[in-house]
C-alpha cells in the first residue's frame, strides 16, 4: 500500500518531493487517469438522464429570474438580497445568454460540475490514501442519491463541491512540489470556493491541519505560503461577506434544532441508507486509516456542521445543501474503511497479489451492493420535490385556455408569482393586472401590486387566478383584491393541481 500524504508531509520537504517524483513511475500514466475518468462517467450516467424532467423549485426560480434580468436589475436586486449568490448568477446570466433557460439548460453547469468533482475525488484518494482508495471514493459519491439531487438543480451548490475539493487538492501538491505557480493556483481555487459559497470556506480548516503537519516535518515556508494565499484568496469575497451580513435576515427562518441534528446524515447524503453507510465506514476509515491520514479529512467532515450548529441561533447557516461539500471528506475516510476492512478480510499484507486481487474483488462487490441499494433514492432524487406546487401543469392549463386581452392575478405563496412567469416565459401570456411595480423595480424577487384592485381589474373580462393558499382560493387575499374579485366574476372553472389551484374567472354577461 503507498504511503499517504499525511506520512509524506511529516516526512523531509526533500523526501516528500523524492517520493513524489518516483509515483508517476510506479503507477503509470494509465491509473490517474483511471481514477479520474471512471467516477466522473458513473456520476454523468447518474445525473445526465432527467435533467430537465424534474420541475424547478422556488430556489431555482430564484436562479432563472435573476439571469434572465438586465445586469443593472440585477445589481438592484443583490443590494437588497442574495448578494452571496451574485458571481453565481453573473455567470448563470452569461450562460442562460448562450443556452437558453429551459430545466436542463439551466441545470447542465451543476451537472458537469458534479461530475468533475466525482474525478477529482478519485485524484484526491489516490493523492491522500492509494489509487484503489480514490477510486472506490469516486465511485460511491457518484452514487450518493444527493449528488444527483444536487448536480440536478440551478443553484450554487456543486460548484462549491468542485472548487473546495479542487484546492485541496492543489494544496496537497503544492506541499509536495512546492513552486510559485502551485501556490497561486491553490490561492485561485480559494477565491473561486468562497465565490461559490461562503461556507465552502470552512474547508480551510482541514488545509490548515496539513500545512501544521508539514511545518512539523521541516517544512518552514509552507505555513507562509499558506497564509498569503488564503489571506489573498478570501481578500475577493470580504466585501461580500460585509455586504451579506447584512442580508442575513433572509435565512433568519432558519433555527436549527437537535432534530435537524438527527437528521442531517439523511438529508446530507439523500437516503438513510446511504447516509449510515457512509459514515458508518467513515468512522472505520477514521480508526484504521491512523491519525496523520485521517485527520485532514476529519477536519473537514466534521468541523463545518458542528461550527454551523452552534452558531445557527445568530448566522443560521446549518442546512445540509450549504454542508454538500464535506461529503468527499466522508467518503475519502469511508473508503478507506472499506479497502481496510476488505484488505483484513482477505489477508491481503500476508497473501501478496492474490490477497490484494481478493480484495479487490471484495470491494467492488460491495460497491456494486451499494449501488444496488441506493439508486431507488437516485430515481427519487430526480423527481418533482414533494411540496413544491405543480406550476408546470398550471402553466399549461393557462397557455392553453387564455385569450386575447385575459389577464392573471395570483394568490397564496410569495414565489407564485415567480414561478408562473418562468412557466409562462415563452409567448403571448395573460397580463398581470394586479402588478403596480416590477420585481426588476423593486429590486426584490416579488412584485408590488396596485393599491386600488377594483380599478386595476376595471375592462378585464376574464381573469385567471393560481392560488396555492390551503383550503379555499381566496384564503389570505388581500381584502381589498377580494373584494374586487367578489360580485364582478364568478367562477367558471376550477382546476385542482398538487398543492394548487387554476381558475377562470369572467364577468358576468349582461
Amino acid at each position: 500500500m503507498t504511503s499517504s500524504i499525511a506520512d509524506r508531509v511529516v516526512r523531509t520537504p526533500r523526501a516528500a518531493r523524492t517520493e513524489a517524483a518516483d509515483r508517476p513511475a510506479r503507477d503509470g500514466r494509465w491509473v490517474p487517469l483511471l481514477v479520474f475518468l471512471l467516477p466522473m462517467a458513473v456520476a454523468l450516467a447518474c445525473v445526465l438522464p432527467g435533467i430537465g424532467h424534474r420541475q424547478l423549485w422556488r430556489d431555482e426560480h430564484c436562479t432563472w429570474w435573476a439571469s434572465s434580468i438586465r445586469y443593472p436589475d440585477l445589481g438592484l436586486l443583490i443590494e437588497h438580497i442574495d448578494v452571496v449568490f451574485a458571481p453565481f448568477y453573473a455567470l448563470m446570466h452569461a450562460w442562460t445568454a448562450l443556452a437558453g433557460t429551459s430545466p436542463a439548460a439551466l441545470r447542465l453547469p451543476q451537472g458537469l460540475a458534479m461530475a468533475a468533482s466525482a474525478g477529482l475525488l478519485g485524484l484526491l484518494g489516490r493523492q491522500m490514501f492509494t489509487p484503489r482508495t480514490g477510486l472506490v471514493a469516486g465511485l460511491l459519491f457518484a452514487l450518493v442519491p444527493t449528488v444527483t439531487r444536487y448536480g440536478q438543480e440551478a443553484r450554487p451548490y456543486a460548484f462549491a463541491m468542485l472548487f473546495s475539493l479542487l484546492a485541496t487538492l492543489l494544496l496537497l501538491r503544492a506541499l509536495e512540489r512546492p513552486t510559485a505557480k502551485g501556490w497561486a493556483l491553490y490561492t485561485l481555487a480559494i477565491t473561486l470556493t468562497g465565490l461559490s459559497h461562503l461556507v465552502a470556506l470552512c474547508v480551510v480548516a482541514a488545509h490548515a491541519v496539513a500545512v501544521l503537519r508539514a511545518r512539523r516535518g521541516g517544512d518552514h515556508i509552507a505555513h507562509w505560503a499558506f497564509g498569503c494565499a488564503v489571506v489573498m484568496g478570501t481578500s475577493t469575497v470580504v466585501p461580500m461577506i460585509v455586504k451579506g451580513s447584512g442580508q442575513a435576515g433572509q435565512i433568519s427562518w432558519n433555527n436549527a434544532t437537535l432534530l435537524d441534528l438527527s437528521t442531517y446524515p439523511m438529508e446530507l447524503f439523500g437516503s438513510w441508507f446511504s447516509g449510515a453507510v457512509v459514515m458508518g465506514l467513515g468512522v472505520v476509515g477514521l480508526l484504521t486509516a491512523g491519525r496523520k491520514a485521517a485527520v485532514v479529512p476529519a477536519v473537514w467532515a466534521v468541523l463545518p456542521p458542528v461550527l454551523t450548529f452552534l452558531t445557527s441561533d445568530r448566522f443560521h447557516l446549518f442546512l445540509p445543501r450549504y454542508l454538500l461539500f464535506t461529503v468527499p471528506a466522508w467518503l475519502l475516510l469511508a473508503a478507506a474503511g472499506a479497502v481496510r476492512c476488505a484488505d483484513v478480510l482477505t489477508y491481503a499484507g500476508r497473501t501478496g497479489r492474490l490477497g490484494r486481487v481478493a480484495g479487490g474483488v471484495l470491494v467492488t462487490g460491495a460497491v456494486a451492493g451499494f449501488a444496488f441499494q441506493v439508486l431507488p433514492a437516485v430515481a427519487t432524487a430526480r423527481q418533482d420535490l414533494p411540496g413544491e406546487p405543480d406550476y408546470a401543469a398550471a402553466g399549461r392549463i393557462v397557455t392553453a385556455g387564455q385569450r386575447p386581452g385575459d389577464g392573471i392575478i395570483y394568490n397564496g405563496d410569495f414565489g407564485v408569482r415567480k414561478a408562473m412567469a418562468y412557466e409562462l416565459r415563452e409567448g403571448a401570456r395573460p397580463k398581470d393586472v394586479l402588478m403596480k411595480l416590477t420585481p426588476q423595480q423593486t429590486g426584490w424577487y416579488t412584485a408590488d401590486e396596485c393599491d386600488v384592485p377594483a380599478a386595476c381589474l376595471a375592462g378585464r373580462r376574464r381573469l385567471w387566478l393560481v392560488s396555492t393558499a390551503v383550503g379555499s382560493t381566496r384564503s389570505g387575499m388581500r381584502a381589498s383584491t377580494a373584494a374586487a374579485l367578489a360580485g364582478r366574476f364568478t367562477v367558471v372553472r376550477t382546476k385542482r393541481l398538487h398543492n394548487l389551484t387554476v381558475q377562470l374567472l369572467q364577468r358576468p354577461s349582461r
